[in-house]
């Protein structure tokens, strides 16, 4: 697992050192206090602060936001979130549409089951718990008993689970915790048989999975040292080290299996190979796709760490392994990725066997290959769908799996003797039902099916493709909407789009989306440039000098909705979060008028300086650097902060973070509301900030907060959008 499976930016007067045009605005020009402003936005104070990047000067006056502990700020984001509260106060059936989120969110669900020696573990959810619990049952048709309640963690349900790993003979559980969102992790053990915690504890893991010996002696994880004078939410992670940690043994006394001191920037996961031979280092830098591979031969006493590769030219996933042959996924000589068989003994590349093709026979991009029951499950995205195909260790197809519909799948994960593997299946309309595959017969059945308060039966899912912007690539489009809407051009409209890190974007379940389709809205999902639906060169066509694309893919889209009259320009909004918060800003930046509101969550927007915060800097390599001067130039020509007109008719905007998020510094958001609030004042639609507390950048978010969220997210659409009379026509129920 590298870092990016772990994953997937004032007001300023730039002048270079010849007084040549920048992009930007001179911060003085409108003060942003209450005296001044139509909306009533909170004074932010401005600090002289002037950066040079390759004789660009670039002022920086919000720099003091970079402090979170700075009382003033605590002042100023305290005034935004009461100001977007009373402006959402007239919003239109703020109350109707919570108890309609409160009700859609409240179903049963369930993750995909671990299986260890005939015991299967998996989360389960009433509907309405915070997060969700641990189940464990002996057996397929075992009675299925409590294991671990996270809600029991904490008060207002802010502790999450994380990575968890159940050990080889089923007796111990391995779970990781997050607190309040942040990406530190508690590494914890618990007895299966009596429900007690282990009195080991492993402290400042990030970015990791919990891998088990074969032995049940222990686990490997990945870690940091501890930040000393830094505030553990700011403080850059860099030198990642790989230990294993022995039962029953304190911490400082782990083995330290795994570092590189001369290279800061490398991270590393391990895996341990069925047959527990094999101990497999993956090698990630940053967000990178491509990554190196160690390998060290647990069959032998003090064995040395192999190199199997060690430049940074390819992706190297480990599927499985035959002794001390190793079977790989990889993009190498491979537009759509590959499967090939390589002899750790006769490595060179004149000797590795191909076993699945790059693209499968035509099929799609080959994202994930297990080895179970001495087969191998490849599963592909065609359009950014799914398909999954099953092969023999020769690479001979032996069947296709059916799946139930135009949706995603994930799971398919198991050991090379396993017989029986689980897998989930969502769309836009159908909540994650979970599967169980029979590998000897090719069956599949249902395991776990939730039942949401909605008939999916009224809604409809299409794919079109719309023409980028710029140079009219084709991108494709999903369309979820109520059957029989008219296409009128009156249709509110959520545009989603994320675009980066070759991360797909797929189609998937949310109660939100259902509940915004009852309101009468379109919800349109892109899959754009810099994600991983089409392989290496579709994701590289978004990254770094060509970013760029990226939003000129989203403004396409938001064209195709606006002349295909699923809606118009004063109905659509543009979603995104983390790095879709960048393009839910830059977009709208560049193309204010396509859009009428925007919603930019935890987002990345001061590209210049995103690499100073915890682990920012391994972003580069979508992004680029700053250190570079022509990438400094691409970052500089779009990035949000730096790139806001004064006097300018931009959408409405609700920016939202969290106060504890360390994977995207909450700094971004604050900043760029304040640069946005003193360029336009006065401005025809309104930039409101909400800054959630006790939350991070996401995951482990609790169930009440989500639902608030998407409360005064959904209010304020339907007060910029025009919608009304949502509580008479919206419930699916009858």
């Amino acid at each position: 697992m590298r870092l990016h499976a772990a994953i997937l930016l004032a007001l300023l007067l730039p002048l270079s050192a010849c007084e040549a045009p920048a992009p930007g605005a001179d911060p003085t020009a409108a003060s942003g206090s209450e005296a001044t402003s139509k909306w009533g936005y909170p004074a932010a104070k401005t600090v002289a602060q002037v950066d040079e990047y390759f004789g660009v000067k670039v002022q920086d006056p919000y720099r003091w936001m970079e402090n979170l502990d700075d009382p003033d700020l605590a002042t100023w984001v305290a005034a935004e979130n009461k100001l977007v509260q009373s402006y959402l106060e007239d919003a239109p059936s703020r109350a109707f549409i919570k108890k309609r989120l409160s009700a859609l969110w409240n179903f049963e669900r369930f993750g995909l089951p671990e299986v260890a020696a005939g015991r299967y573990f998996y989360t389960q959810n009433t509907g309405l718990q915070n997060q969700s619990p641990i189940f464990v049952q002996d057996g397929l048709d075992g009675t299925p008993r409590l294991l671990l309640d996270p809600n029991e963690l904490s008060a207002d349900g802010t502790i999450a689970l994380s990575e968890s790993a159940p050990s080889p003979n089923g007796k111990l559980f391995g779970y990781s915790t997050s607190d309040g969102g942040s990406d530190w992790r508690a590494i914890r053990v618990r007895d299966v048989e009596t429900g007690k915690d282990l009195d080991d504890v492993i402290k400042w893991a990030k970015f990791t999975n919990i891998t088990w010996a074969k032995d049940n002696s222990g686990f490997y994880y990945a870690g940091y040292d501890k930040p000393e004078g830094e505030d553990e939410l700011k403080a850059v992670n860099r030198f990642q080290k790989l230990w294993f940690h022995k039962l029953g043994a304190a911490q400082q006394d782990d083995q330290l299996i795994f570092e590189r001191k001369d290279q800061p920037e490398w991270g590393f996961s391990a895996t341990v190979s069925d047959d527990g031979r094999l101990l497999v280092i993956s090698g990630s830098q940053g967000t990178d796709e491509r990554n190196r591979l160690w390998v060290k031969d647990l069959s032998q006493a003090d064995a040395p760490i192999e190199t199997v590769f060690e430049n940074l030219d390819a992706t190297w996933d480990f599927v499985g392994n035959q002794g001390r042959t190793i079977f790989l996924r990889t993009d190498d000589q491979a537009s759509q990725y590959r499967l090939i068989a390589l002899d750790l003994d006769q490595p060179a590349r004149d000797k590795w066997r191909e076993l699945i093709p790059s693209g499968g026979g035509g099929v799609g991009t080959l994202q994930e290959v297990s080895h179970l029951n001495n087969q191998f499950i490849a599963s592909y995205l065609v359009d950014a769908r799914s398909a999954v195909t099953v092969y023999d260790e020769q690479g001979k197809k032996v069947r296709d799996i059916d799946l139930p519909g135009l949706g995603a799948t994930n799971g398919f994960r198991g050991s090379v003797t396993d017989t029986e593997a689980f897998f989930s299946y969502a769309s836009f309309a159908v909540p994650d039902t979970m599967y169980r595959y029979d590998a000897t017969t090719g069956q599949v059945s249902a395991f776990k099916t939730p039942k949401v308060d909605f008939d999916p039966g009224k809604y409809e899912t299409i794919q079109v493709k719309a023409a980028s912007a710029k140079d009219g690539t084709p991108v494709p489009l999903f369309i979820t909407m109520k059957k029989g809407l008219a296409l009128d051009g009156t249709n509110p409209t959520i545009l989603y789009g994320y675009g980066g890190f070759n991360i797909p974007n797929t189609p998937r379940f949310s109660p939100a989306n259902i509940a915004w389709m009852e309101m009468g809205g379109i919800y349109a999902s892109a899959n754009l440039r810099g994600g991983g639906e089409y392989g290496p060169a579709w994701h590289e066509q978004g990254t770094k000098t060509q970013k760029q694309n990226v939003f000129d893919d989203a403004a396409g889209a938001a064209k195709f909705l606006i002349e295909q009259q699923y809606t118009s320009a004063d109905k659509l909004a543009l979603s995104g979060r983390s790095n879709g918060g960048l393009l839910a800003a830059a977009t709208v930046l560049k193309y204010p008028d396509l859009f009428r509101a925007s919603l930019p969550a935890v987002g990345v927007l001061d590209m210049l300086r995103f690499r100073d915060f915890t682990i920012g800097w391994a972003w580069e390599s979508d992004y680029g650097t700053v250190k570079n001067e022509e990438e400094f130039k691409a970052l500089y020509a779009y990035s949000p902060l730096h790139n806001i007109k004064p006097n300018t008719r931009y959408p409405a905007l609700l920016v939202t973070t969290a106060d504890r998020d360390d994977r995207v510094f909450p700094a971004h958001s604050l900043k760029f509301t304040a640069a946005m609030q003193a360029a336009n004042p006065n401005a025809e639609l309104p930039t409101l900030i909400r800054v959630e507390t006790r939350a991070g950048h996401g995951a482990g978010k609790p169930t009440v907060k989500q639902i608030e969220e998407t409360a005064d997210i959904f209010a304020f659409l339907s007060k910029e959008l025009g919608m009304t009379n949502l509580d008479e026509d919206t419930d699916d129920t009858e």
